[in-house]
C-alpha cells in the first residue's frame, strides 16, 4: 500500500475486552475510531470480587486514555448501524470503510455496571458492598458460572453468613462440562457452607430490590421456604444489538445475536464484522471475544493489504476458570483436564486478571 495514500477507517462498537483488542491491533494499520459510552474501561472479571472487597473497585475502571496512539476513543454511543454507516447519539454519522460490533451483553448487576459514569459505578458498588456485609442470610438466583463464583467470594470474606443458591436447573453449571468439574465445585461449595436449593423456582420474586438489604420469606414452586436479608440475580445475560438496522438487520437473530461466517464476518457484509457476547458462534463463552478479536484484526489487515486468505474462527472446546475466593475454585482448562483450587487461584483467584488489561491499556509506568 502507498505510504502517501490515506488510511482505511475502522469503526469499533464497544469497548470492551474484544471492542479494545481489536482496536489496540489494528492502530498501527487503520485509523481506528472505537465508540464506547462509558468513561472507563470495566473490568468485569473483577467485579464480584469489588462487592465483598471494595479496595478493588478502583483497579476496576481502567481509562482508555493510553490505548490508541494514532487513533481515538469516542465517548458515544451507536444509536444505528446499518452496516455502511454508524450513527452516534450525538449526532456524528461515522462512515467507515470496515466496521466491528463488539457491543458485547448486559448482565444484571453486579456482574455487570450499567453506569456510564465510574464514580457512579463505584458508588454503586460500595452501597452493595455495605448492605452485603450488613446481611447475614443472602440468596442468589442461578447456579450458573456468575451465582457460583458470587457464592464463593460471598464465603471466602464472610463465613458466616447463610448463603443459598436457587436455580430451576438440577445441577449447578449448565454447559457442555465434564461431570468431574461439577463434582468437584459442588465439594468446595459443601466445604464453604454453601446451600443448594436446585429443579424449582420460586413463585415469585423478592419484594426487596435486589442488591438492597431487606428481610423477605420467599417460597420455591416445591415448597420450600427461604428466608434472607438480601438476594442477587445471577442470570439474564442479553447481546447488546438494539441499533442493529437496515440491511443488517437480516443477520439478526430472534434472541438478538449476529450471524457470521466463520471469518466472523457478518452474513450478507464484506467489510463488517462482529464478534464477543454478539457473535453468533460460541453464544455465551467467556473469554472468547479476546481470542475472536485477535482472527478479525488479522482478516482486517488481510483485507487492507488486498489478500484473499482470510482467517477462520476456531470454535473452542469447553473452557472455564471459576473462582470460589481467592484460594478456592477449579475450572475445565483447553486440554479437558479439571483444575485445581491451587491453578485457578494462581491464574486468576488472587488477582482477577488485572495486570493484563492495565497492560493492554498500556497504563504499566
Amino acid at each position: 500500500m502507498n505510504d502517501q495514500a490515506p488510511h482505511p477507517t475502522v469503526a469499533v462498537i464497544g469497548g470492551g475486552y474484544g471492542g479494545i483488542a481489536v482496536a489496540k491491533a489494528l492502530d498501527e494499520h487503520a485509523t481506528v475510531t472505537l465508540v464506547e459510552p462509558k468513561d472507563a474501561f470495566v473490568h468485569n472479571i473483577a467485579a464480584l470480587r469489588s462487592v465483598v472487597q471494595p479496595d478493588f473497585l478502583p483497579r476496576m475502571f481502567l481509562p482508555y486514555d493510553r490505548l490508541l496512539v494514532r487513533g481515538e476513543v469516542l465517548r458515544d454511543r451507536a444509536v444505528r448501524v446499518d452496516g455502511h454507516t454508524v450513527e452516534l447519539a450525538s449526532g456524528t454519522r461515522l462512515t467507515p470503510d470496515y466496521i466491528v460490533l463488539a457491543s458485547g451483553s448486559s448482565y444484571p448487576f453486579p456482574a455487570k455496571s450499567d453506569r456510564m459514569v465510574t464514580t457512579e459505578a463505584i458508588a454503586r458498588y460500595q452501597a452493595a458492598h455495605d448492605d452485603l456485609k450488613r446481611a447475614s442470610r443472602v440468596m442468589l438466583l442461578g447456579a450458573g458460572a456468575v451465582g457460583l463464583e458470587f457464592a464463593g467470594e460471598i464465603a471466602a470474606a464472610w463465613p458466616d453468613k447463610d448463603i443459598v443458591l436457587v436455580d430451576l436447573a438440577p445441577d449447578i453449571l449448565p454447559g457442555q462440562y465434564d461431570p468431574r468439574l461439577r463434582v468437584e465445585v459442588n465439594r468446595q461449595l459443601d466445604d464453604l457452607g454453601v446451600r443448594r436449593i436446585m429443579g424449582s423456582g420460586l413463585v415469585q420474586l423478592p419484594p426487596v430490590p435486589a442488591g438492597e438489604l431487606g428481610t423477605f420469606t420467599v417460597n420455591t414452586t416445591d415448597g420450600t421456604s427461604i428466608e434472607a436479608d438480601i438476594w442477587f440475580r445471577c442470570y439474564g445475560i442479553a447481546p447488546q444489538t438494539d441499533y442493529v438496522a437496515g440491511d443488517l438487520l437480516a443477520a439478526r437473530t430472534a434472541e438478538g445475536y449476529l450471524e457470521v461466517t466463520p471469518e466472523l464476518r457478518v452474513v450478507g457484509f464484506e467489510n463488517v464484522y462482529a464478534l464477543g457476547d454478539i457473535s453468533a458462534i460460541d453464544v455465551n463463552k467467556a473469554g472468547v471475544a479476546g481470542r475472536e478479536a485477535a482472527v478479525v484484526a488479522k482478516n482486517i489487515q488481510a483485507q487492507i493489504s488486498d489478500s484473499e486468505e482470510l482467517t477462520a474462527w476456531s470454535p473452542s472446546r469447553p473452557v472455564i476458570i471459576l473462582p470460589l475466593g481467592p484460594t478456592g475454585g477449579s475450572g475445565q482448562l483447553p486440554d479437558g483436564e479439571i483444575a485445581s483450587p491451587e491453578v485457578i487461584s494462581k491464574i486468576k483467584g488472587q488477582h482477577m486478571m488485572i495486570d493484563r488489561y492495565v497492560e493492554m491499556l498500556n497504563l504499566t509506568p
